[in-house]
């Protein structure tokens, strides 16, 4: 019997049909596209938790400093020098002849280490011995993450002391490397810097508001010049704060980008260069290391002679103002202990305003 059914036709083996050059293409530009617009979230998501870090670094110096004046009823000074008047004192002070600094040098972070949860580092120095003696070589290169923002470029490890010519500063015919710190104390309105190592008189600014000057003599006594919470020798208390401690910068930020500060003190004869360059920017004396002030000071003029204020990230790239690489602006610590994060474009007499301890002025939003 003959089946008249109709057969399936057979199967004809042929290729597999791939991608095309034009749809490889395509998926390759999609692909990019999507990374381009990921990658700006990747990148602000981490300089979020940069940012959040170096806050929280921030606020346990604000806690330290608290903790250390109800330890002590004061803060510490922004650094320890032996006090001279005439610019002589014993051998061992060691004194700058050009700024009047002095042995033993250490700095208010140093003083703040206890509270920091560094008692064991603190306890390794020889407080009684400068900071840059034989003894405290090693100790005093220590690299502590409290003292780096994460978003600071520049470098995190020790680094070499210059003097004034850039070349290695030395004492004693050694080299001194000091441990970084990204993090600075503020000196207020007015600086006092290498010219308070003088006898002379000296005009500086008392008034932000009219530019009116005042001529002093310094006999190296700095608290006749500085008008914020930390400088040579300083005893500053809560009582001395009359602007209020809510009102007053005490911490601020300074990354490597621009210059070198460092955690352990101002040891004579060094200076702070910079590293980025303007017209009115220059080295300065060791102060520098560890404070930065707000302005306006003596000598520091615009070209229509006013005085130079200096707010967080001002291109004047002073080696003396506070600079951060966070975008826009950089955090400050407060005399209260909070921290906050200060817009770069902040009004400049608000910002000279918020830096002085008792100068009277009545401080807005900010």
């Amino acid at each position: 019997m003959r089946n008249t059914g109709t057969h399936a036709a057979p199967l004809v083996p042929g290729r597999e049909r791939g991608f095309t050059l034009i749809e490889l293409l395509v998926v390759i530009a999609i692909i990019a596209i999507l990374v381009s617009l990921l990658l700006p979230a990747v990148q602000q998501a981490r300089e979020a938790a940069r940012r959040s870090q170096c806050k929280n670094n921030l606020k346990q110096m604000g806690l330290a400093l608290h903790n250390y004046h109800d330890t002590h009823s004061k803060f510490p000074a922004g650094y320890y020098s032996y006090g001279t008047s005439t610019g002589a004192g014993p051998a061992w002070a060691e004194i700058d002849p050009d700024t009047w600094d002095a042995a033993p040098g250490w700095g208010w972070a140093t003083m703040l280490l206890p509270f920091l949860e560094q008692g064991a580092l603190y306890d390794a120095l020889d407080l009684n011995q400068s900071s840059w003696s034989a003894a405290n070589r090693v100790p005093i290169q220590v690299k502590l993450p409290v003292f780096l923002c994460p978003s600071a470029t520049g470098g995190d490890d020790s680094f070499l002391l210059q003097d004034s010519t850039g070349a290695p500063l030395t004492k004693g015919g050694s080299t001194i490397r000091v441990g970084r710190s990204h993090y600075v104390a503020s000196h207020g309105q007015e600086s006092c810097w290498g010219e308070c190592g003088s006898e002379f008189t000296t005009t500086i600014f008392t008034n932000i508001y009219t530019s009116a000057t005042t001529t002093i003599t310094v006999s190296g006594d700095v608290s006749r010049v500085a008008d914020g919470p930390f400088f040579r020798n300083s005893r500053v208390s809560f009582r001395d704060v009359t602007d209020g401690t809510s009102n007053t910068i005490f911490l601020g930020e300074h990354a490597p980008k621009l210059s070198d500060k460092t955690w352990v003190g101002a040891i004579p004869g060094a200076f702070t260069h910079p590293r980025l360059s303007s017209p009115v920017n220059g080295p300065d004396a060791a102060a520098t290391l560890v404070l930065v002030h707000a302005g306006p000071s003596g000598g520091e003029l615009d070209i229509t002679g006013d005085p130079i204020i200096h707010p967080v990230n001002y291109p004047a790239f002073h080696v003396g103002q506070m600079y951060s690489q966070h975008p826009g602006g950089g955090h400050v610590c407060l005399g209260d202990g909070s921290v906050r994060f200060v817009s770069e474009n902040i009004s400049q007499i608000l910002f000279a305003e918020l830096s002085s301890i008792a100068e009277g002025e009545v401080v807005g939003e900010f």
